[in-house]
C-alpha cells in the first residue's frame, strides 16, 4: 500500500504576528535562517515519502503563493485550495477523498507545516513504525511528544502506561492546560504533547468521518462527486464554507477507541509563539535571543528580532520585541500566547493593512 504525505498549511500564524501575516503566514518564513518552514517539513518528510506523494492543503489567498515558493517536485494537482477555512477536519477529510478519487487507498501521514524536529533521524525511525501500525490494521496512530516541560500552550494525550511495547492505546486527548494542571501531567509520566501528526488509511479515516461526523461526511462526499469532472471548482466554492468547522482531535480522536500513539523523543517544538524561538537559536550570555542589527545593554531573557532597523534596548527583561516595516510588537514573554489577541483587535477596527 502506498504511503502519502499531507501537510496541512492553511493557517494564519497569528502568534507570530507581526512578521507572519495572511500572505506570509509562518509556513512561508525563513524563521530558521535554513529555508521555509514549509520547504523544511517537505525536505524532512521526503526520506521516507516520495514527493511525488506529498499532498499540500492550503487556503485560496495562499495557494498561488505556495506554488511560486514550494519545490518545484511537489506536483501543481497536489496543492489543495480550500476556498474557506473549516479547521483540520475537512482540511484532512480533503485530501483523504483526493487519495481514493485519483489513486485509490493508501496510508495518509498528516503533518503540520511548521513544526521544528532537531533529531529527523530518530523522527524517520518512528513515522516508519507509525506507518506499519495503520498499514497493518485500521488503527488511528498519532505520535505524541515527551514534555520537557509543563506547558499550558500544548494539549495533551493520556495513554496506558501499563502497557509494554512502543505502541500504547490512548485514554484520552485533553485540551490546554492550566498550569498547576500541567505540573500534575508533567510529573504524572502519563502524558504525551500533542503533536497534530497522525497516520492512517484514508479509507479508515473517511469510515471514522462517516461514522462520528456525518454532517462533515455528506458534505464531502458531495464534493468527491465532483472530482475531476467540469463543475469540480464549482462545486468546492459552493460546498466548502458549509463544511461544520471542527478539529480532527475534538471529531474522531478524543471520541474513537482505536487510537494508538507513539513516543516521539526528536527534538520537536511547534514554534507556536516567539516564545518558542529558542528552538532556533541559541541564547546569549545574558539568556536573549538576538535576530538582526542590535544594540542591547543590560538586557536580559529577552527575544530581539529586527527585520531592517537597528534595535537598541536599555535595562529591560523578559520582554519580545520585533520590527518589521510597518510594525513594532513589544511584548512580555509570559504573554507571548495573547499575541493573537492584537490580531484579533486588527480585525475589528478593520486595519487590513496590517494583517
Amino acid at each position: 500500500m502506498k504511503t502519502y504525505g499531507i501537510i496541512m498549511a492553511g493557517g494564519a500564524g497569528t502568534r507570530f504576528w507581526p512578521l507572519s501575516r495572511k500572505t506570509t503566514p509562518k509556513q512561508l518564513l525563513n524563521l530558521s535562517g535554513n529555508g521555509l518552514m514549509i520547504n523544511e517539513t517537505i525536505d524532512r518528510i521526503s526520506t521516507i515519502i516520495k514527493k511525488e506523494d506529498i499532498f499540500i492543503v492550503t487556503n485560496t489567498k495562499q495557494a498561488d503563493r505556495m506554488k511560486e515558493l514550494v519545490e518545484d517536485d511537489i506536483r501543481s494537482g497536489h496543492i489543495l485550495s480550500e476556498p474557506a477555512q473549516r479547521n483540520t477536519s475537512a482540511c484532512i477529510g480533503y485530501a483523504a477523498i483526493e487519495i481514493i478519487k485519483k489513486y485509490g487507498d493508501g496510508v495518509m501521514c498528516i503533518f503540520p507545516s511548521d513544526h521544528y524536529i532537531k533529531d529527523e533521524e530518530r523522527f524517520h525511525t518512528v513515522l516508519l513504525e507509525a506507518i506499519e501500525v495503520a498499514k497493518q490494521g485500521e488503527k488511528l496512530v498519532t505520535i505524541g511528544i515527551t514534555p520537557t516541560f509543563p506547558s499550558t500552550g500544548y494539549g495533551y494525550i493520556k495513554f496506558d502506561k501499563t502497557q509494554e511495547g512502543s505502541i500504547k492505546d490512548v485514554e484520552t486527548f485533553v485540551e490546554k492546560p492550566n498550569h498547576e494542571t500541567a505540573i500534575k501531567y508533567f510529573k504524572s509520566g502519563e502524558f504525551l504533547w500533542n503533536s497534530g501528526m497522525f497516520v492512517w488509511k484514508a479509507s479508515t479515516i473517511l469510515e471514522n468521518f462517516k461514522r462520528f461526523i456525518p454532517r462533515v461526511y455528506n458534505e464531502l462526499m458531495k464534493i468527491s462527486d465532483a472530482l475531476h469532472t467540469e463543475s469540480e471548482m464549482d462545486v468546492i466554492q459552493e460546498i466548502y464554507p458549509n463544511i461544520p468547522s471542527i478539529s480532527i482531535d475534538y471529531s474522531i480522536m478524543e471520541r474513537s477507541d482505536d487510537v494508538v500513539v507513539l513516543t516521539g523523543d526528536f527534538g520537536w517544538n511547534d514554534l507556536g509563539s516567539w516564545d518558542m524561538l529558542g528552538a532556533l537559536y541559541d541564547t546569549d550570555e545574558n539568556g536573549n535571543i538576538i535576530k538582526g542589527d542590535q544594540i542591547n545593554l543590560e538586557t536580559t531573557n529577552c527575544i530581539s528580532y529586527s527585520d531592517k532597523r537597528l534595535i537598541a534596548t536599555i535595562g529591560i527583561e523578559n520582554t519580545i520585541i520585533v520590527e518589521t516595516d510597518d510594525v513594532v510588537l513589544v511584548c512580555n514573554k509570559e504573554k507571548a500566547q495573547d499575541v493573537k489577541k492584537i490580531v484579533d483587535i486588527l480585525k475589528e477596527k478593520g486595519k487590513e493593512e496590517y494583517l
